[in-house]
């Protein structure tokens, strides 16, 4: 299975001056359009004093719903370049709202395209974002000896697997997220690791997405 977009973990924003004008841009998880259009209501009252809160989004794993707002700029200068930003970057349910303060210099349209893209990319960059990925997630139990074992094993599998839980009685029960293409490997290796004792219930298909050490399950 693949999937090439990418989603948020962490929310963020950035911001740009051009001429005088400032360009802020906060970016947003959203899972349908209730949501995005509460988040653009939130802005609006954030940043009030505003000439413009231009926006775009995109929801589902297609991009099924995509809309933007120019919020009174020229037609096509702000909405729709933030817009691009998004599908450029393969951005899922993710939704970047631009508020631009006047700074008493006119940009033009072409200078008003690259102001809003260049302001919605500053935003992206400082927001943390993964690929969506399929995983499964493996449950064993195991003794304390065992469980140091397949931590040590599983912090060197890098981006291919990543401990979601373990919880210590008398024995040691560790559940790890492990990426759909290598389970069948990670089995093995945990199977090894405990001589044989035992194997790991494997879960249905999960969607995730991971970053910097981060991990969120969808």
């Amino acid at each position: 299975m693949e999937q090439n977009c990418k989603v948020i973990l962490e929310e963020g924003c950035g911001e740009i001056v051009e001429k005088k004008s400032r360009f802020i841009a906060h970016v947003y998880c959203v899972h349908n359009e209730e949501e995005a259009l509460k988040r653009i209501e939130e802005v609006k009252k954030q940043y009030w004093d505003a000439r413009h809160n231009c926006y775009a989004y995109t929801i589902g794993r297609n991009n099924t719903i995509q809309r933007y707002s120019d919020d009174g700029e020229p037609g096509g200068t702000a909405g729709k370049p933030i817009l691009e930003v998004l599908l450029l970057e393969e951005m899922s349910d993710c939704l970047i709202v631009v508020t631009r303060y006047f700074g008493g210099t006119l940009l033009g349209t072409g200078g008003l395209v690259r102001a809003y893209r260049q302001a919605a990319r500053e935003g992206l960059a400082n927001t943390l974002t993964g690929k969506l990925q399929f995983g499964r997630e493996l449950s064993f139990t195991t003794d304390y000896n065992t469980a140091g074992k397949l931590q040590y094993l599983i912090g060197n599998e890098g981006d291919r697997a990543f401990i979601l839980d373990t919880v210590y009685t008398d024995s040691v029960g560790i559940k790890i997220l492990c990426r759909d293409d290598c389970v069948n490997g990670l089995v093995k290796k945990i199977v090894e690791a405990a001589n044989g004792r035992g194997e790991p219930e494997i879960s249905g298909i999960k969607e995730y997405v991971a970053a910097n050490g981060r991990i969120k399950l969808l």
